[in-house]
């Protein structure tokens, strides 16, 4: 699947309104950004193979790891990476739902929210 920066960006503005809005709720204050792959140095960073499939990103402050008085420099980011989502996707609704999916994980990456209460909203 290929599709242009317009198509992926509607698309993944469809995934954020399907992720339940106790998550959604947090995204207030995070940037979502679409990049075409991870940078070289990205996958380097997280100690990641050079042709890793990494679908998204958490860049920021997790919520358990701030502080009053040293708050965050830059805002939280989430990064989707477009090529490595078309890759694995065969229709439109799977890459909604792979958007979601990845969007909802990288939240709880933001939260700090456990494995467990991901399992029980649903998201493996």
């Amino acid at each position: 699947m290929k599709l242009s920066e317009r198509e992926f960006d509607r698309i993944v503005q469809a995934a954020i309104q399907r992720v339940p809005e106790e998550i959604r709720q947090h995204l207030e204050n995070m940037v979502i950004s679409v990049q075409k792959r991870p940078s070289p140095e990205v996958l380097e960073e997280m100690g990641l193979p050079p042709d890793d499939e990494l679908l998204g990103l958490f860049q920021g402050t997790s919520q358990t790891e701030r502080s009053i008085t040293e708050p965050p420099l830059y805002p939280d980011t989430i990064f989707l990476f477009q090529e490595p989502l078309e890759r694995m996707c065969d229709s439109v609704e799977e890459l909604e739902e792979e958007i979601e999916i990845t969007i909802v994980h990288e939240i709880a990456h933001a939260l700090g929210m456990s494995e467990e209460r991901l399992f029980e909203l649903g998201y493996e």
